[in-house]
């Protein structure tokens, strides 16, 4: 642990990737196999249950200070970050005893036993391990009991460290950490194994290519518009389909296992041939078109959906992509190669596995058209794509392209706000706002980001100033500020006290022109819902 404390510590104060791939690479080339795991899992942004709730944390905090209830709350709402506020509280509690050095994995396997303990001792056990560790070791244990290591390292910086360490191709490390893999000394020799070594099982996801938002005129692309596959963007789950051997499998892009959930697709893609991955979109269908994503999401929790669940959201798997297929690897074939094998193993419609369409637009004035018509369809956008690119992983600029349609816009009003987190911990930047309904305003959306640094402070300010009531770390505000948010969607929603509920919701600008009387009413949005919904 102790070198892993340290690993994390010369990665917070490190301000440059190549010195963060630097200092990972140094951890990785000497870690135990069981060590090296879990520290490739956590940092790359691996999931974790929380070991132990917020609430006992706090008490944590109380029992370690001897604080109030109140006072550490006041705390927290100062430093923003619990594990650091407990961290910090537990400084009047030096260590007693001889510090314990157990490593990265063995104190993870103890933190993982403290969701089965009563709250007494859990807490109990947890002053136990203060008493034998320093503050930065106790600040890394508790973001190992949170499931939040946030220490500025992404996937790819720990694929980069990784390529490194042993000597591989980034590519191949990405591919060996899709598809399930897990932390354990297992899976790691099979990670930094040589590429010769490498199983090559179908079984496993592969590493997702992911578009750019296109902030530019499509003309302004390279090439000639027949140079382009277009289609539409499709807002549902982007997922991989592998048709094994043997059974079918389905992979999300956070690299969850969605096996059985979506029976209706896992049935349709047995009449593929083995051996074959697909790139593509889960999305809920009927009528021949997409339903909203709130529907979808009604299913993606269910392990095993009924049959009243499968009848009231119907799925579909739109295939947009080949990357294996008769075991053999497609990615670096250009994809109007991909596109053509593609079209020959994927029926076009009336199925729950489908080919998505390539747009027929001739031209680019042709596609403004059909982007015009996206919201009406029910899709985001159009997805552009270079006919002679290979699939690449991660976010590569230049072959992939998501050109989506305008926001929706609101005037909303500012009702409450919240403090924020990390370098704005002592900041108001959570933002919720309402629009009227019978002289009342409802909640309708919450934003965190559009503002800029300066409108910040000047927000905060007036926030401080103008504050109603507090309710715990919330404050609720004189509604008189009006800001225009942009949201993608907007659909109706049991769950939400205004009846509806929004997509993506962020701050566009400050209205300080408008009063609040003249935001907007919450039929106006309800209205942009039911021509969503359609007749």
């Amino acid at each position: 642990m102790r070198d892993f404390v340290a690993l994390y510590q010369a990665l917070d104060a490190a301000t440059g990737s190549a010195h963060k791939i630097e200092h990972l690479r140094g951890y990785l080339c000497t870690a135990t196999a069981a060590d090296g795991a879990w520290a490739v899992h956590v940092l790359a942004g691996g999931k974790r249950k929380r070991a132990i709730a917020s609430a006992r944390l706090r008490r944590l905090a109380a029992a370690l200070s001897g604080l109030p209830d109140w006072l550490v709350e006041e705390s927290y709402a100062h430093v923003g970050d619990l594990a650091e506020t407990v961290t910090l509280l537990a400084a009047t509690r030096p260590p007693t005893r001889a510090t314990d050095d157990a490593s990265l994995a063995g104190w993870i396997e103890r933190v993982d036993t403290l969701a089965a303990l009563d709250e007494p001792t859990a807490i109990d056990t947890v002053l136990r391990w203060f008493d034998q560790l320093p503050d930065a070791a106790r600040f890394v244990l508790l973001k190992l009991m949170t499931g939040a290591l946030r220490v500025g390292v992404s996937q790819g910086l720990v694929i980069k460290a990784l390529a490194a360490a042993f000597d591989l191709a980034p590519d191949l490390i990405a591919e060996r950490l899709s598809g399930g893999w897990q932390p354990d000394p297992a899976h790691w020799q099979l990670l930094i194994a040589p590429a010769t070594e490498v199983d090559q099982r179908a079984a496993r996801a592969l590493p997702f290519f992911l578009a750019s938002p296109l902030e530019t005129d499509p003309a302004e692309l390279p090439g000639r518009r027949e140079d382009w596959l277009a289609e539409w963007k499709w807002d549902g789950i982007r997922a991989q389909l592998i048709r094994g051997a043997d059974k079918v499998r389905l992979w999300s892009r956070g690299d969850e296992s969605l096996d059985g959930r979506f029976p209706e697709v896992e049935h349709a893609a047995h009449d593929l041939p083995a051996e074959v991955v697909l790139d593509g979109e889960i999305l809920g269908w009927r009528d021949d078109r997409p339903l909203p994503f709130t529907q979808l999401q009604k299913r993606i929790n269910r392990l095993r959906p009924s049959a009243a669940a499968i009848a009231a959201c119907p799925v579909r798997f739109i295939a947009y992509d080949l990357l294996r297929a008769d075991n053999q690897d497609l990615r670096a074939q250009p994809l109007r190669e991909r596109r053509l094998a593609l079209a020959a193993l994927v029926p076009s419609s009336a199925s729950a596995l489908m080919l998505s369409p390539a747009l027929a637009g001739d031209s680019w004035q042709a596609l403004h058209t059909l982007r015009g018509q996206a919201r009406e369809r029910g899709v985001e956008g159009l997805m552009l794509k270079q006919l002679d690119s290979p699939y690449r992983s991660g976010r590569r600029r230049g072959d992939w392209w998501k050109w989506k349609i305008d926001p929706l816009r609101i005037d909303a009003v500012l009702i409450y706000a919240q403090a924020g987190r990390g370098r704005r911990a002592n900041l108001y930047t959570d933002y919720t706002f309402g629009l009227w309904q019978d002289g009342q305003l409802y909640p309708v959306a919450k934003a965190y980001s559009g503002l800029d640094d300066r409108d910040i402070a000047r927000l905060d300010r007036w926030i401080r100033a103008h504050t109603i009531q507090r309710f715990g770390p919330v404050r609720q505000v004189e509604p008189l500020q009006v800001f225009e948010l942009a949201f993608e969607a907007v659909n109706f929603s049991s769950r939400h006290k205004s009846g509806v509920a929004v997509r993506f919701p962020r701050i566009a600008r400050w209205r300080q022109d408008k009063p609040a009387g003249e935001a907007d009413a919450l039929d106006a949005l309800r209205q942009l819902a039911d021509a969503k919904a359609g007749p």
